[in-house]
Formats: C-alpha cells, sequence, structure tokens
C-alpha cells in the first residue's frame, strides 16, 4: 500500500512537468528498462547503416518507392 501512494505521489509529480520534461522522463525511464548497451550490437548497426548508404551513394542499392515498402510491410505483418 505505501509502495502504490509513492508511485501515485511520483505519477502526479510527473504529471506537472512540461511536455519537454516529461518527454525527457519518459525516455530515460524507457532506457533504464533496456539493460546495459550492447556496444558489439551498436557497432555492427553503425557498420550497417554507413554500408547501406555507401550503397545508395554508389547507386548500386536497390530503392523502393513508399508504396511498394507499404505493401512489403503489409505483407509481413499479415503473415504473423
Amino acid at each position: 500500500m505505501r509502495r502504490q501512494q509513492g508511485l501515485n505521489k511520483v505519477r502526479a509529480e510527473a504529471l506537472d512537468l512540461t511536455a519537454a520534461e516529461r518527454a525527457e522522463l519518459a525516455h530515460d525511464l524507457v532506457a533504464s528498462l533496456d539493460g546495459a548497451v550492447d556496444s558489439d550490437a551498436e557497432r555492427s548497426w553503425d557498420t550497417e547503416v554507413l554500408r547501406r548508404l555507401d550503397e545508395i551513394e554508389s547507386c548500386t542499392a536497390a530503392l523502393i518507392d513508399r508504396d511498394e515498402f507499404s505493401r512489403r510491410m503489409r505483407g509481413r505483418t499479415n503473415r504473423l
């Protein structure tokens, strides 16, 4: 019961913050649920993003338009 009262107090105080402050708090709270940062994964994503940018800049990437992207995503979500 006491824990719930504490949570209610924190919630009320948080709701009194500005929108920007609430957004920052929300970001920090969500980030705290993620656990430790996997530096190998972060490095791998950086490498992948740079590889894809190189493909786009060198015109070797197979680009699709928004309609095709939407069609493919609908197809994937319908399979789930």
